[in-house]
């Protein structure tokens, strides 16, 4: 395969509908259509219908942007997993049409090894422990023996779950990460609230629980701000400790949660205390993206990983540690 070849990537796990066109240099194009609840949290059902109704005019928005020839594509990459089941057919089914219409190699990437191959791209990190925050999930992470290994992980919810459950409560509009973040700045008072590290792990379903039956006696202000307290403490404890035990001189934070200034605060923190190198994307990349979908097709294309239309059922449940990284 050559070095310039292009891999178109879409991306369609949650909320987010993506596509882009990569190859080993750049990024050179990407469009996106986000499904955006009136009310609520996502609905699966409903975002799989809104990305289907989009997905003609992402993929082809993002191919005229780029000014390519179509016979340039040399790859079809989609999230097989993990995600919402609905979201995750039509995207896929998508890309099956794609892959046989073109005549090139089907893709099924792991949406979590994305996040991180692509951070690693972006940032020039080598062999990093990576912090991956998201709605769905919450992991401390490191490569060994051509797998990622999972370090520490959410017992429950993802950090980002929980940012939304709490935002929903008190009536904030999806996503309600950048809002709580806001509100969290103009808090004064700390609120007493759980702090549940188990060893290497870490749950935040009973954090949203007492910071949302508080709500009558605090200052949603003060409640934002405590509960981003801590949940990013606990999240930090566990990385720091995860340091020290994989003994890694690099820090990479990846995911949607990853854009939150407070987190990236603690985290510089314990890298300049620790003489650790402390990356993350432009926060434009941490969350879902088509690029780092395309990006990691084309990693599986160098590596002969092409994934058979029969072989290529969507995986809601789809772990880091069960995907093959012979690339490394």
């Amino acid at each position: 395969m050559k070095e310039d070849a292009i891999i178109l990537g879409i991306e369609g796990t949650a909320w987010n509908l993506s596509a882009a066109l990569v190859d080993e240099r750049k990024i050179i194009s990407e469009y996106e259509k986000p499904y955006l609840p009136k009310e609520g949290g996502i609905h699966p059902r409903d975002a799989a219908q809104s990305h289907a109704s989009n997905i003609k005019e992402v993929i082809s928005k993002t191919i005229r942007k780029a000014e390519i020839d179509l016979d340039e594509i040399k790859g079809v990459a989609f999230s097989i997993g993990p995600g919402m089941g609905p979201c995750l057919r039509t995207v896929a089914t998508a890309s099956r049409a794609l892959s046989l219409l073109l005549k090139v190699p089907l893709l099924g990437v792991n949406h979590c090894v994305a996040h991180i191959e692509f951070g690693r791209w972006l940032t020039g990190a080598k062999n990093p422990l990576v912090l991956y925050v998201s709605g769905a999930n919450s992991q401390v992470i490191a490569y060994r023996d051509k797998k990622y290994r999972i370090y520490g992980e959410t017992l429950d919810i993802g950090v980002g779950n929980a940012i939304d459950k709490f935002s929903r409560f008190f009536g904030l509009k999806h996503p309600g990460g950048p809002k709580v973040e806001e509100l969290a700045k103009r808090g004064k008072e700390y609120v007493r609230l759980p702090y549940v590290v188990k060893g290497m792990d870490f749950s935040f379903s009973g954090l949203v629980t007492a910071a949302t039956s508080k709500s009558k006696e605090n200052s949603l202000e003060d409640l934002s701000f405590s509960f981003q307290e801590n949940a990013f403490s606990m999240l930090t404890e566990v990385t720091e400790r995860a340091l020290s035990y994989a003994r890694r001189d690099e820090l990479l934070l990846v995911g949607g949660v990853g854009a939150n200034l407070r987190l990236r605060e603690m985290l510089e923190t314990v890298c300049e205390e620790r003489e650790v190198k402390f990356f993350v994307p432009d926060r434009r990349y941490v969350g879902d993206n088509g690029a780092m979908i395309a990006y990691t097709g084309l990693l599986m294309l160098k590596n002969g990983m092409a994934t058979p239309i029969e072989r290529s059922s969507v995986k809601p449940n789809f772990r880091p540690d069960e995907a093959e990284i012979p690339w490394f």
